[in-house]
């Protein structure tokens, strides 16, 4: 591989589209996604969004694409692939199988926990952000200068965060949800599901967005636009 892009080059290829590198980890060999040509993945750097900053460029292309089926993920593909191609590695995403551990592997790169919610908690964005796929890059990429000094802990990636729910006494989280649909046994999507049909929640957590999700007083200046939280409450119905 000839003139390999650095991870800053990774970013600034990323910038247009309000995306941007979220962490790299090396995976263990025996742990690894596998590339097309059978080769496990030496390097894998996640592609995501704190807050909204991709919002206005996919909305102006979801708006010049009103026939696209799952626009967010349609989105992601038309900006990953080609920038993963150009660097070069390969693209995967959450929705395509096989499925990747996203979660398991954002937990590595960026040390974060998860929440009451059970999405992962930042701790400046808080719950205002997102992974929209990973580009995953073969040994002679990993081993190219500007990415040979990334992701060097034991464990492939980072040391674990803060968890700002340990010191949060009052988790509003859990009390501002009209259904209590979060437990400690798990989310109840079909009692969320069936609170969202009725005129309450239609008032409430489609128009503004999940009630739980905005209590969590972590990441407020990140917060979604209500626009985009009215997208995403409509995805999940």
């Amino acid at each position: 591989m000839s003139n390999p892009h650095s991870s800053l080059d990774v970013a600034g290829l990323l910038k247009p589209s309000g995306l941007e590198p979220r962490g790299w980890l090396r995976p263990e060999t025996n742990d690894a996604p596998v590339l097309a040509g059978g080769e496990p993945a030496a390097l894998i750097c996640l592609v995501g969004h704190a807050g909204g900053a991709f919002w206005p460029v996919f909305d102006l292309w979801r708006k010049l694409h009103p026939d696209a089926a799952d626009p967010l993920d349609t989105w992601s593909r038309h900006i990953i692939r080609p920038i993963a191609a150009r660097l070069p590695g390969e693209a995967v995403f959450p929705s395509d199988k096989p499925w990747q551990p996203f979660q398991r592997w954002a937990m590595a790169a960026e040390g974060l926990h998860p929440s009451p919610l059970g999405l992962l908690i930042h701790p400046e964005y808080g719950l205002w952000h997102g992974y929209r796929g990973a580009i995953l890059f073969g040994a002679e990429a990993a081993k190219a200068p500007g990415f040979s000094d990334l992701a060097q802990g034991k464990s492939g990636g980072i040391a674990r965060t803060h968890h700002p729910c340990d010191s949060c006494e009052d988790r509003p989280c859990l009390s501002a949800c009209p259904v209590e649909a979060f437990t400690a046994d798990g989310f109840a999507a079909g009692d969320c599901r069936a609170h969202l049909e009725t005129p309450e929640g239609s008032r409430a957590c489609m128009d503004r967005g999940c009630l739980a999700r905005d209590a969590c007083p972590v990441g407020r200046t990140y917060r979604y636009s209500n626009a985009q939280t009215r997208f995403h409450m409509a995805a999940f119905l």
